[in-house]
């Protein structure tokens, strides 16, 4: 697992307010404000719920995604079309290994700006995942 909250600085609680991060021993955790009593709850329960939420999206769109990144990379030959196709096929690899070294705080930052950010409940539930150019994922 991560050192960190992968998604930290762009979760919310129910009421939009920003959601911090603390460690319970070496573990890390996001902290929900529930009318003053802190609740701690684990990093990895809501990483995962937004990375499997991130998957669902990509799967059955791998043929355009690896397409459009191939052209954003200018890479745009049917090797690298098919090295990206292959990557994304194995997404659940990929997101393993972002939870065993997290997010560059550039790319948090990054993601921030575009208006990425999630929103869970007391208990760590994902409410919704809003992402640029896309519709809220409930």
């Amino acid at each position: 697992m991560s050192r960190e909250p992968l998604f930290a600085g762009l979760v919310v609680d129910e009421q939009d307010q920003p959601v911090s991060t603390a460690y319970v021993g070496g573990d890390p955790c996001y902290v929900v404000d529930d009318e003053g009593f802190k609740r701690h709850i684990p990093a990895e329960k809501v990483d995962r719920q937004v990375l499997k939420r991130m998957r669902e999206l990509i799967q059955g769109h791998e043929d355009i995604l690896s397409e459009q990144a191939a052209k954003m990379l200018g890479q745009d030959d049917i090797f690298s079309q098919a090295m990206l196709k292959e990557q994304l096929k194995n997404i659940d690899q990929q997101f393993e290994e972002v939870l065993e070294t997290g997010i560059p705080e550039e790319a948090r930052a990054y993601l921030g700006m575009t208006g990425f950010q999630i929103s869970i409940n007391h208990h760590g539930d994902v409410l919704e995942v809003r992402q640029p150019g896309t519709h809220p994922s409930a």
